[in-house]
């Protein structure tokens, strides 16, 4: 009976002491990967298990709900018995379980809110939902060392307020953190994001995926070591709202879709040619990054706000390009405010369930649990959760 799940014991208890370990078991399918972790108060990660769906995002030109589904399905047990096995553990040793309640594919997400609330309550254990960019935003928070090995603090550990760039397949937002659970976004994206896109030219081009996403495919492709050579009918990109502090990313897809179907498509195209359209493409998608980012510190600045710290998160961020130009850019930026960039493991930018366990912590330790009956949610701002528990 819903009256008798509402009535357990997991809602809001006493504070728990600090100096106890915690362990979080937490799951993530948000989207086409099923992921299960074992993360600790202490900042450790005892299991970080990721299950692709490539071969089916392949198969379909993207992510389709109804196999995605059934592959979650699949491979969570899986994900789940390999999670608890590499971490050394089994469920007595678990304190909490988490999960991305959203946002994300309505469908995929239920899969693991399901499958951990009801796991939850049959272990009488206490579960939190995750908001999925929140986990991206505070990654960096559980990866980078917090002091360094003489003891003196880490000026590379980021420090709120700080600035985030969440680049997905998903997301494309700069949002200002200024505690684990309060976030302003500062931009976002007014079309496609900057991973999707990414994606759609992958495809347009027919870059060879080889068992890689296609974002990866495309970055791997672009630093192939021949000569590349523009097609004589190619129309430079344009600046995508200058001095506006905002994202678009349908136009440089719809760029490159044209340019291919005016020629008679990729077929009539010369390895060269695709090579050099794949890197000016590229270039023109981090450059769209690298300017609203200016125009968001120069936004802090006006308003005093000392930002330390730009935290790149999301699958994109694992591009060893944009992690370069973003370095770039932020050395040469004219500004008085000093910002490092911090960009977690390549293996922890891209969805994970490490993630997931480390942004629940603060409410683990806190006791500020979720009721069993909680349930996904496709559409979440992250400046919700301020206003929420």
């Amino acid at each position: 009976m819903l009256t008798s799940i509402r009535s357990l014991p997991f809602r809001k208890t006493a504070h728990l002491h600090l100096s106890r370990l915690f362990t979080v078991l937490a799951f993530e399918s948000s989207a086409d990967d099923t992921c299960a972790a074992v993360v600790t108060s202490d900042r450790q990660i005892l299991s970080n298990v990721v299950i692709r769906q490539n071969d089916l995002v392949q198969r379909y030109g993207g992510i389709h709900p109804g196999a995605a589904v059934l592959a979650h399905q699949a491979n969570l047990p899986i994900a789940a018995k390999r999670a608890l096995t590499e971490a050394k553990i089994d469920l007595s040793d678990v304190n909490g379980i988490a999960f991305t309640r959203g946002p994300g594919m309505g469908v995929c997400l239920a899969v693991t809110v399901n499958a951990a609330k009801t796991l939850a309550a049959v272990l009488n254990k206490p579960i939190v939902g995750v908001h999925h960019m929140q986990a991206h935003a505070l990654t960096a928070l559980l990866t980078t060392p917090t002091h360094k090995p003489n003891g003196e603090p880490n000026p590379a550990y980021p420090r709120f307020p700080y600035l985030t760039l969440l680049v997905s397949g998903g997301h494309t937002q700069i949002v200002l953190a200024k505690s684990v659970n309060s976030f302003e976004i500062m931009a976002t994206t007014l079309d496609e994001s900057i991973g999707r896109t990414i994606d759609k030219v992958s495809r347009l081009l027919q870059i060879e995926w080889a068992n890689m996403s296609p974002g990866s495919a495309l970055e791997k492709f672009c630093l192939r070591p021949e000569e590349s050579i523009l097609p004589d009918t190619f129309v430079p990109f344009t600046p995508v709202m200058p001095r506006r502090l905002a994202f678009s990313y349908s136009a440089l897809h719809s760029h490159v879709d044209r340019l291919l179907k005016l020629n008679g498509g990729v077929e009539k195209f010369s390895f060269a040619n695709k090579l050099a359209i794949a890197r000016v493409f590229q270039n023109a998608a981090f450059g769209q990054l690298e300017e609203k980012l200016g125009l968001a510190l120069v936004e802090c600045e006006k308003q005093g706000i000392k930002v330390g710290h730009l935290v790149v998160s999301g699958g994109v961020a694992s591009n060893m390009l944009l992690r370069e130009r973003l370095n770039a850019c932020l050395r040469a930026f004219p500004t008085s405010l000093s910002v490092q960039a911090v960009f977690p493991p390549v293996q922890l930018c891209t969805d994970n369930a490490a993630m997931v366990g480390w942004a629940s912590m603060h409410r683990f330790l806190a006791g500020n649990h979720d009721e069993y009956t909680i349930n996904p949610r496709s559409k979440w701002s992250i400046e919700d959760l301020e206003t929420e528990p």
